[in-house]
């Protein structure tokens, strides 16, 4: 099992269909078939051990993610928003890799002694280098070489290989399920694994996808109605900023299904999207890189029911991540290593032959059965349903109190004045570390701050309310809307701080 399989079912299957860009130019499986195998020459030409692509999303990227599976080579997408030094460090950990970057960034990689091609110029060689088919890459070989987004720590190289990559898909998607009239849009960078895995799923299962690299409301709206678009994948802040942009034409007659994940949606913001668009399934999608995307889906039936039952159970779930999907099993385990009990706290673990849990330079994070440690805080309630409490790193210790910062978020953002929120901890000589929330307010509000703190206290209890309330313009977030919480501490302990306002 490997990706150029999934490519070959596809192209003898339904190889005219556009499957890659817009209906009048984009690429049929067939093409993306002969442009891959021109590319995997290209790769082997230039001695190359892996190919690193510097550049937004297009179709310069589905061809790269095949030519370097046909051509046994790894897929090394990096994050173009870097700085200079971290860039550099990360260029540097792969020497003799074939460079595709916009002319911006082709300096990183020269400096690097990298040969470098422009996304044009990649697929112009692509095309001129002619077809063929070379020994495609063994299931065990590295798929992919994914970069975590480093919010708490520095970036690990995540290796994805062929057999996690297609076993995430052949347990997620129908092959050759989509209408001919769908069309996926997919709102995320290549170097995140979403990008990746949309890829493979939307190709698998015959579905046209898009990509939109720079986000905008009233830009994703028009993409949407201009394509009729039926599948989309936002990050959170994304349909957030959809939602609260008053005065904004929110039509999508096309749309379907809207899948979101990458990091914790405000109950507020769904809800909201729930009543504007009834007509669109919605899905909460919980994955990590290590695990190739998706492990646990919260789907369209679940988010109905919450919004309209009674049953305090049921409308809970819709802050939940869901149930395991195929082929993934899920376990929280308590400070002891015991599994947990229904809603009792702890953290996740996950095994399945998507799961990687492997890094380059350490080898693989799996323990003895198996299981790799997510980092997550998370619960399972009585039916099975999984609930984030954030990243085992982001927990307040707080006088020998654990505190999940996700749950003063939560009561935070219930606020009406309140647009984001964020809770850490920090140093504190008394108490080991003191709980401080940032607040990004409504433009036009005013939102007290003993307000807020009373609001923690009555729905929590008084150890978790903020010791203090700043109030910032906008929170850090990488471009798929994880919090940078370490600059938000080293922010908060600065002696000059962004006022209080």
């Amino acid at each position: 099992m490997n990706l150029t399989m999934l490519l070959d079912m596809a192209a003898d299957g339904f190889g005219e269909r556009i499957v890659v860009g817009r209906p009048e130019d984009g690429l049929t499986p067939a093409r993306l078939r002969e442009l891959s195998a021109g590319g995997a020459r290209a790769v082997r030409a230039a001695g190359a051990d892996a190919i690193l692509h510097l550049a937004v999303n297009g179709p310069a990227f589905p061809v790269a993610l095949f030519a370097a599976a046909r051509a046994g080579v790894p897929l090394v997408p990096v994050n173009y928003r870097l700085g200079g030094e971290q860039l550099d460090a990360l260029v540097a950990n792969h020497p003799r890799a074939l460079g595709i970057a916009d002319p911006e960034q082709a300096e990183a990689l020269r400096r690097a002694g990298l040969p470098v091609l422009s996304p044009a110029q990649w697929l112009r060689t692509a095309a001129a280098t002619g077809s063929g088919v070379d020994d495609p890459a063994q299931p065990d070989a590295p798929a992919a070489v994914i970069y975590t987004s480093g919010t708490t720590s520095a970036p690990k190289g995540v290796i994805l290989r062929h057999h996690n990559l297609v076993s995430y898909v052949f347990g997620t998607v129908e092959f050759a399920g989509a209408g001919p009239e769908e069309a996926a849009l997919v709102s995320v960078p290549p170097y995140h694994i979403a990008a990746v895995s949309n890829v493979l799923t939307n190709l698998y299962a015959g579905r046209r996808s898009l990509t939109l690299e720079q986000f905008t409301p009233q830009g994703w709206l028009d993409l949407v109605r201009e394509q009729r678009i039926t599948h989309a994948m936002v990050v959170p802040t994304m349909l957030a900023r959809i939602m609260d942009v008053d005065g904004l034409d929110r039509s999508v007659p096309s749309l379907r299904a809207l899948a979101y994940g990458g990091a914790r949606m405000p109950r507020r913001v769904i809800e909201t999207a729930l009543h504007e668009w009834p007509h669109v399934d919605f899905v909460n999608a919980y994955g990590l890189t290590e695990t190739s995307s998706t492990i646990s889906v919260l789907g369209p039936q679940e988010h109905r029911a919450a919004v309209v039952s009674d049953e305090p159970a049921v409308r809970a779930r819709l802050g939940s991540a869901g149930l395991p999907v195929p082929g993934v099993e899920l376990e929280v385990r308590d400070e002891a290593g015991d599994i947990a009990g229904a809603g009792e706290a702890g953290q996740i673990w996950v095994r399945g032959e998507q799961v990687s849990g492997e890094y380059a330079g350490q080898g693989s994070a799996a323990d003895e059965r198996g299981f790799f440690h997510t980092r997550d805080r998370g619960r399972l309630d009585a039916g099975g349903y999984l609930y984030i409490e954030g990243r085992v790193d982001d927990t307040i210790i707080r006088g020998a109190e654990n505190i999940a910062p996700a749950e003063i978020e939560d009561v935070l953002l219930r606020h009406p004045g309140v647009l984001d929120a964020v809770v850490v901890g920090v140093p504190d000589e008394e108490w080991g570390q003191r709980i401080e929330a940032v607040v990004v307010r409504r433009d036009g509000v005013q939102v007290d701050a003993g307000e807020l703190r009373t609001a923690v206290r009555d729905t929590l209890r008084g150890s978790r309310t903020p010791d203090r309330i700043t109030y910032w313009p906008e929170l850090p977030r990488t471009a798929t809307g994880k919090l940078v919480r370490r600059d938000i501490i080293a922010a908060l302990t600065a002696e000059v701080r962004p006022p209080a306002g």
